[in-house]
């Protein structure tokens, strides 16, 4: 079998998380060949060393790519959405050209069960597979559809399986930042609302309860499957579980369902020698 790519893009700040996510995606693929690609413009070295150790002892390879902060500064950028956000959308034009698919998964995530099948998923000539958080009602999907004047799903872009070879023949950066130059403080999720005006109708839609489980909604997904989504069908058939919004379960406080499994990986974590968030 084809090795599968991981790409992840963030800055120091969230080396943590990472690290709890690759200990996650080993244990849901004890037998796979994986390869990580990290994208960041400015981690330490001594930090890349630390997360590098725990990748050996994992059994898993990086790769770290510094890009050029320069490049974006065209970019709107905030503190809770760094520039490293947009590497994902150009991913293309960072990655080797040997390289012609890339899973890009946030930091945030567990990865709970194999997701070679979305690996293999065929992309029937889109850029891009992404999931929607529709909700109860699919109001959300309604207003952000009229915010961006889009006719197509809002899709979420922590978890995109992308065909680099597309990409990089159909997404342009100059496209990108003139987008976010026009609409500057109206884009609420930048990269996000960015993925969606320019290229939602080129995304395959995913199923978020398999591929980008929100973790903030057991209730209604419960309620959406008719109680068939329950705690142990997520365990047993969700790939990933992405803990979305502004509260983290590796913060204190936090109270919400998925924590203690969070922190039962976050030990697991502590287990390889090689953790940062201490």
């Amino acid at each position: 079998m084809n090795e599968i790519n991981i790409l992840v893009t963030l800055n120091e700040k969230y080396l943590p998380p990472m690290q709890v996510l690759l200990t996650s995606l080993r244990t849901a693929h004890p037998d796979e060949a994986l390869t990580v690609w990290l994208l960041h413009s400015g981690i330490r070295p001594a930090a890349l060393e630390t997360v590098e150790r725990q990748c050996g002892r994992l059994g898993m390879t990086l790769r770290c790519l510094t890009v050029d902060r320069t490049v974006f500064d065209a970019a709107p950028v905030t503190r809770q959405y760094p520039q490293e956000m947009y590497y994902r959308l150009l991913a293309g034009c960072f990655l080797p050209k040997e390289l012609d698919r890339v899973l890009y998964i946030d930091p945030d995530i567990l990865v709970l069960n194999s997701l070679r099948p979305l690996w293999e998923t065929p992309l029937e000539g889109r850029l891009f597979a992404a999931a929607s958080h529709t909700g109860k009602t699919g109001l959300m999907n309604n207003i952000n559809q009229v915010r961006l004047g889009t006719d197509c799903k809002y899709f979420n872009s922590g978890v995109l399986l992308i065909d680099l070879n597309a990409a990089r023949a159909q997404v342009r950066p100059q496209d990108i930042f003139r987008y976010a130059e026009e609409k500057g403080k109206a884009l609420l999720l930048p990269d996000q609302d960015i993925l969606n005006a320019l290229y939602g109708d080129r995304t395959l839609e995913l199923d978020d309860t398999l591929w980008n489980y929100d973790a903030r909604n057991y209730n209604t997904y419960l309620l959406r499957s008719g109680g068939v989504c329950d705690m142990d069908w997520v365990m047993r058939n969700t790939g990933i579980l992405h803990f979305c919004g502004k509260s983290k379960p590796w913060r204190p406080g936090y109270v919400r369902r998925f924590g203690i499994l969070y922190k039962h990986y976050i030990q697991l974590t502590r287990r390889t020698g090689a953790y940062l968030g201490d």
